[in-house]
């Protein structure tokens, strides 16, 4: 992870904001993590919580096959 700051933004639509992918790709975040809002004071900072297994396949009663959405996003060229 780069020590380098710099700044990007999001625009919020409804109640969602996309994470800009300059920093989905610092911080190595991929489809399952979980993103952590933390508030503090006047701050708001983040925590990635890595998935470390299939999002659906753990599962009971999930009887689909298992998929790679971060390969299958790539295949259609989405940052």
């Amino acid at each position: 992870m780069s020590s380098e700051t710099f700044v990007s933004e999001s625009r919020v639509s409804g109640n969602q904001a996309s994470i800009p992918a300059p920093i989905r790709r610092e911080l190595g975040i991929d489809d399952g993590d979980l993103v952590r809002w933390i508030h503090e004071e006047d701050t708001v900072r983040i925590e990635v919580v890595r998935e470390t297994e299939g999002t659906f396949a753990d599962f009971e009663g999930y009887e689909g096959e298992p998929t790679n959405a971060p390969a299958e996003r790539d295949g259609w060229g989405i940052e």
